[in-house]
């Protein structure tokens, strides 16, 4: 049986990022799989790397758990606005205080290559925008994707990374929307 981690970065629970994750979560569990979802807006933690990496900062409990979390799945499914180019502070405020040195990945000695703590794990980004695809690629080169998939993600060994966007959701028709929770629910049922 497959385990499933989703992880929604969206802060608010009332957004359609939320019912994108629980519609991939319905279509994993309709084929057996082990999910969990988690809003990372319910869990407790200061979002900020205050020392960098030279100082240790303590983790939060529910950034220990959800290590174990990570470590457990087999595949990761993100969920996530596309804002500024990028992704919300939440989010990235997770990541640099849980994909650490000595989990997600451990520095070589006087060597630039590091070891990738979290290879043989695959990954799905869902993704909403209100950009046009074509503009996000041509125009602003994909930031927020190239950063997740390749710098963050592949950097830790998870791979392959795929990725989904739904958009524009700005001015999306209720009928649109149904398409994409469809959408999402079968990424799910095929755990993609």
């Amino acid at each position: 049986m497959k385990k499933v981690l989703i992880i929604n970065g969206h802060p608010d629970k009332q957004s359609f990022c939320n019912e994108l994750a629980l519609s991939y979560k319905k279509g994993a569990d309709s084929v057996g799989a082990e999910c969990r979802l988690v809003n990372l807006t319910d869990l407790k933690f200061n979002p900020s790397l205050a020392n960098g990496f030279r100082k240790r900062t303590e983790l939060e409990p529910d950034l220990l758990m959800m290590q174990q979390e990570i470590l457990k799945a087999d595949h990761i499914v993100l969920v996530y606005p596309n804002w500024w180019a990028t992704y919300p502070a939440l989010l990235k405020g997770f990541i640099d205080r849980t994909f650490l040195p000595g989990f997600a990945f451990r520095y070589r000695e006087n060597s630039v290559l590091v070891d990738k703590l979290l290879s043989g794990k695959s990954a799905r980004l869902i993704v909403t925008m209100d950009s046009p695809k074509w503009y996000y690629s041509i125009f602003v080169k994909s930031p927020g994707h190239n950063s997740m998939k390749t710098g963050i993600l592949g950097f830790c060994g998870i791979k392959p990374v795929k990725i989904t966007v739904f958009n524009p959701i700005k001015n999306s028709t209720e009928n649109k929307r149904k398409e994409w929770l469809q959408q999402a629910e079968q990424l799910g049922e095929h755990l993609k």
